[in-house]
């Protein structure tokens, strides 16, 4: 989270007539005896940051951020991306991935980013390479046990929502995080994902591999599984529906 860009959108909405008066409850002056929800804000505002003519490109990519960080919404994230892939896009790729960096890196938690990489950059095939290498795969040879704990952090939130990108995009990365104990909870999600994922992709053989190497719990929800379909040949749970039950009797 950025609190400047957060304070930042503040006054941005305050300008509008859009203020807080509770945790999830906001007013707009225009009607004030309605109360509106965050999301109800991130609905009506986040698109409206794009077309303010007194900010360049970066300038209102940055004020799109800061209303992802006061208002912790994932339709904020869904306008970036509308901005982005649109007609007057693309944004600015250095704000762009390092706004993505920098509140994946955040102690705070990072739901709605970690599902817009899912479910939008992770799952399009036109743009999960770039993604995926800007949130991670670029940085993945900067791992290692003594890494600073944001970077960590990153991996981890990354490897687990990674499910939907291809494997040749992702398996060096998933290679070196295969040598990080701290990372092997994360992995697991990450095989478990491409695997489980309706667009989950994986070579059974090679996740096979790196699934035998991590060091788990004994108790690991769905590893028994994960490694029967695997030896199996089976690449996707959508693909091979009953393999998964048929592990399970």
């Amino acid at each position: 989270m950025d609190m400047r860009a957060g304070q930042d959108a503040r006054r941005w909405l305050a300008e509008a007539g859009v203020t807080q008066v509770g945790d999830d409850a906001w007013i707009d002056g225009d009607a004030p005896e309605k109360q509106l929800t965050a999301n109800e804000v991130a609905q009506s505002w986040a698109g409206q940051a794009f077309t303010d003519e007194r900010l360049d490109a970066a300038g209102r990519l940055g004020l799109a951020f800061g209303l992802l960080d006061l208002l912790d919404d994932y339709w904020v994230t869904c306008e970036i991306r509308f901005a982005d892939r649109g007609p007057s896009g693309p944004l600015p790729p250095d704000v762009l991935w390092d706004g993505y960096r920098r509140r994946l890196e955040a102690p705070e938690t990072a739901d709605a980013v970690t599902y817009s990489l899912w479910v939008d950059w992770f799952e399009d095939r036109d743009t999960c390479a770039t993604a995926f290498a800007e949130v991670l795969g670029r940085d993945a040879d900067h791992l290692r046990t003594d890494s600073p704990q944001p970077l960590l952090r990153r991996a981890r939130r990354v490897l687990e929502c990674s499910g939907p990108v291809p494997w040749a995009v992702k398996e060096r990365a998933y290679g070196i995080a295969a040598r990080l104990p701290a990372l092997h909870p994360a992995l697991f999600k990450g095989l478990l994902g491409s695997y489980r994922d309706v667009y989950g992709d994986l070579e059974p053989a090679a996740a096979l591999g790196l699934l035998t190497g991590l060091n788990l719990p004994a108790d690991t929800a769905h590893s028994a599984e994960l490694r029967a379909v695997l030896t199996a040949g089976h690449r996707n749970h959508h693909h091979s529906p009953h393999a998964w039950e048929e592990v399970r009797r």
